[in-house]
């Protein structure tokens, strides 16, 4: 079969070969570009965001992907938010556009935002060779630096780059994809809604998903009398875990076959368990663990919560599609007005106001002990993941687009 042309698809944090942390988005897609007749390059950093490390490239597995892999030198940095990362991004933008410089042959890019510096280096060569440029929003920068740091005034001058940098590479943009509606929405901020618009949420291969709980379900060890109450994802300031743990612990007083468990790390670990340890709440601190394994502690959960702060730029993150997959009831504190409307209409869990330990634990209660409640809201959940965050489906839509880009 002729190549239907040639994409470069670029993302800073993907998991690749045989790695265990990072995100799945744009490897999905590249796969899925690829299988459909694309020749497709996926171009990243060889330094592995998630564990900190650069890639051992003479070790690393190719093979176990069907797209070619272009990895490019990139400092390393220590945290999240550090100086060091900022300058990493600097440097990265830089090599970024020289790559494409010498290699343009491209039909069309597509590029993850975050980080906005590198997505604007990367908008400006392919405006400059005329080639169709595509932004996925998967996150908000600087909204969700701030709720780490929020000064006024000071932080208005020192997150002004990033809101400078974001506007500059979405005037750039031949189509604008995002995770959610919010998300897609924020590239038509400073300008007008002239190019093509899709939303298509993070979501997860339902299978896939299944076929971890099966392959993994020996290992989860749950007693009969038990409620799980859990939490995946990662272990930060945006999340309103502090919250979640005392209002547990309070539960626990009254309910102690109820048992917290937190999937994930992050720099507030320590935080959260000494959170836990003055609380005396009964959590398990899981850590990160493969997918297929946190597929089945989901699976064996009774309830799942979405914990966010009242500030959280988040609007429908990663962890839904893994939640929705595993029918389960779910309270959600993300004020997001998009998910928070889905939740009710959907029918798949409950709304909390966010960094209230009272109202959560007043919502854990009432959701303990209404099993029937709780059953229902699974159905519903399962029935949403299947119909729109399944890849397999949902993706079609950014294929769809970019056909029409090339083809144009």
């Amino acid at each position: 079969m002729a190549s239907k042309g040639r994409i470069a698809i670029f993302s800073i944090d993907a998991k690749l070969g045989r790695e265990v942390k990072g995100a799945t988005r744009y490897v999905y897609l590249a796969e899925l570009l690829q299988q459909s007749g694309y020749e497709v390059d996926f171009i990243t950093s060889r330094f592995q965001h998630w564990e900190k490390r650069q890639r051992d490239l003479d070790a690393f597995d190719y093979s176990a992907h069907s797209f070619n892999i272009k990895f490019i030198e990139e400092p390393s940095y220590p945290k999240n938010m550090c100086p060091q990362r900022i300058w990493a991004h600097h440097v990265m933008a830089g090599r970024v556009a020289e790559y494409f410089e010498c290699d343009h042959a491209y039909d069309l890019i597509y590029s993850q935002i975050p980080p906005n510096d590198i997505t604007l280096a990367i908008g400006r060569v392919a405006k400059k060779y005329n080639i169709p440029f595509v932004i996925d929003v998967n996150d908000l920068w600087p909204e969700a630096f701030r709720i780490a740091l929020d000064v006024p005034v000071l932080s208005d001058i020192a997150f002004s780059p990033f809101y400078r940098q974001a506007k500059a590479a979405y005037d750039l943009a031949d189509a604008i994809v995002g995770t959610s509606d919010e998300y897609a929405s924020r590239g038509f901020k400073d300008r007008a809604q002239d190019i093509p618009k899709v939303v298509v949420y993070v979501g997860n291969d339902v299978d896939a998903f299944d076929a971890g709980v099966a392959a993994n379900a020996g290992e989860v060890h749950k007693a009969d009398d038990e409620v799980w109450v859990a939490y995946a994802g990662t272990l930060s300031a945006c999340y309103d875990l502090g919250t979640l743990i005392r209002a547990v612990a309070l539960l626990q007083v009254d309910y102690p076959h109820v048992k917290l468990k937190l999937l994930g790390d992050g720099v507030v670990r320590g935080e959260l368990e000494a959170v836990a340890k003055q609380a005396g709440c009964d959590v398990e601190f899981l850590g990160y663990v493969p997918h297929d394994v946190m597929a089945a502690y989901l699976a064996a959960s009774d309830i799942l919560v979405n914990s966010l702060v009242g500030n959280a730029p988040q609007s429908i993150p990663t962890k839904i599609g893994d939640y929705l997959a595993a029918g389960k009831a779910m309270l959600n504190t993300s004020l997001s007005p998009e998910f928070s409307s889905k939740v009710v209409a959907d029918g798949f869990g409950v709304n909390v106001q966010p960094e209230s330990v009272d109202e959560l634990r007043d919502a854990l209660q009432a959701l303990v002990a209404d099993e029937e409640s709780r059953a229902a809201m699974g159905e519903a959940a399962r029935a949403v993941a299947e119909e729109q965050f399944d890849r397999k489906r949902s993706y079609q839509a950014i294929v769809s687009l970019i056909d029409n880009l090339v083809q144009r």
